[in-house]
């Protein structure tokens, strides 16, 4: 009778694990906010001189089941998109970069999976082997995004290294949407 007990306790959590993927309870709630843009403000390092004084924004421009692209503009700069794919119960962010022509720039694509299905609310990206490769100081980078209910955090550090970049979007104060980011095609 007591292992029939474990077995049905042990069959009860599985069941309830998998109901309560976090990497899917994150997605739901980055994917409702498809079609919104809203404006950021630079956290850390406040004197970056590529983002420093710029207007920052974000819109979460196209969503799928598996795939949400959101295009990040620094000013005028709208060479970004975060690329955020869900497989397997996992989440996997990329960087598109591109040039104003649309063609991809030679450092693109670079970013990783998470190793876990992390919270609800936090998704940690370890850079993956492509990203090594392509940029050997990047290999310790760490992407990690914070989505609250008002709030979103596009954050990046090194291991090994005191380098914290952290962007910070308002998501209680939608704006319009921005224009297409380079590379797209359409409004």
């Amino acid at each position: 009778m007591k292992h029939l007990l474990i077995t049905a306790l042990l069959l009860l959590t599985t069941l309830t694990l998998s109901a309560q993927n976090p990497a899917q309870e994150f997605w739901d709630n980055l994917q409702k906010h498809c079609g919104k843009a809203y404006e950021g403000t630079l956290e850390l390092p406040k004197d970056d001189e590529g983002f420093a004084g710029k207007k920052l924004v974000m819109h979460v421009r196209s969503c799928s089941a598996t795939e949400i692209k959101v295009p990040f503009f620094v000013g005028d700069d709208k060479s970004r998109t975060w690329v955020f794919t869900l497989k397997d119960g996992l989440i996997t962010l990329k960087h598109d970069h591109r040039h104003e022509d649309g063609s991809e720039d030679e450092v693109t694509q670079y970013g990783g999976t998470a190793p876990n299905t992390g919270t609800s609310n936090l998704q940690m990206f370890p850079a993956d082997q492509y990203t090594a490769t392509l940029l050997p100081r990047a290999a310790t980078n760490v992407w990690s995004v914070i989505l609250n209910e008002d709030s979103f955090y596009y954050n990046l550090s090194r291991i090994y290294n005191s380098t914290f970049f952290r962007v910070a979007f308002d998501l209680t104060k939608p704006i319009d949407t921005p224009g297409a980011p380079w590379g797209w095609k359409g409004k």
